[in-house]
């Protein structure tokens, strides 16, 4: 399950429900607000992910559920992106045990509400990508950042703001130098903290916040669009099956 971007309240009601069922607990301790443990039983399992590796986890997993328990795998945001969830599930398929993928709100998504923005604008961006910079772990051919720049859209960049200078020096191969950008670390955190600039500066105000890790990185002129043009769906003038 997706136990949201920090913010305990921003977990859905179906994580809540099965948490209070679960008879075991694995979470994702360096990311996930130890808040949400309250919605489980005080007779449950716990333990955290952040101190293991799969083996470790899958094991704790197989064993609680062929003794019969069920078993609760929090992770922080929304599981399906950088969430190491389908190996996970691999071995849960190779051992023939039932399992049901419960989402949660991104912390892109918590980013976007903390800016006051909205990630498409008509005639602005129409396309989000969602994506990471090379690191430790490669991206495949085609995924650069050089190469997803050329597209000009919005661009959510996860697990980057610690090489913050080499992101925005690629960025900037394709969108303008003057291009916005906002860095938001820990967003709906209490301590959440947003820093605003373009692609030429932006990496001087992120190492003058003394940011180095756990922030989205959002760039695109939907973040400073201008006098921009309203979306077809409340025009007076545009009809749709709801509205002549």
């Amino acid at each position: 399950m997706g136990a949201g971007p920090g913010d305990p309240e921003l977990i859905t009601l179906k994580a809540v429900r099965a948490l209070r069922g679960a008879d075991v607990v694995i979470y994702a301790g360096s990311l996930v607000n130890r808040d949400i443990l309250e919605y489980a039983p005080e007779d449950a399992e716990v333990h955290n992910s952040a101190h293991m590796n799969l083996e470790e986890i899958t094991d704790i997993m197989v064993e609680a559920c062929r003794a019969g328990k069920t078993v609760a795998r929090v992770h922080t945001g929304d599981p399906s992106i950088y969430g190491a969830i389908k190996e996970q599930i691999r071995v849960l398929e190779k051992n023939s045990i039932p399992y049901t993928i419960i989402p949660g709100v991104s912390s892109v998504f918590a980013a976007a509400a903390t800016l006051n923005t909205e990630l498409t604008l008509p005639e602005v961006s129409q396309t989000v990508i969602i994506t990471r910079p090379a690191g430790r772990t490669p991206v495949p051919p085609g995924e650069d950042l050089e190469e997803l720049a050329v597209h000009g859209s919005t661009m959510c960049i996860f697990l980057g703001v610690h090489m913050i200078e080499d992101v925005a020096e690629k960025l900037m191969t394709h969108y303008p130098p003057d291009t916005p950008v906002a860095v938001v670390k820990r967003a709906s955190w209490p301590d959440e903290e947003v820093v605003r600039g373009t692609l030429s500066d932006i990496a001087e105000r992120v190492r003058a916040a003394g940011i180095s890790k756990t922030a989205m990185i959002i760039v695109g002129s939907v973040l400073e669009p201008g006098d921009f043009k309203p979306s077809k769906l409340y025009d007076a003038g545009f009809s749709h099956e709801y509205r002549p």
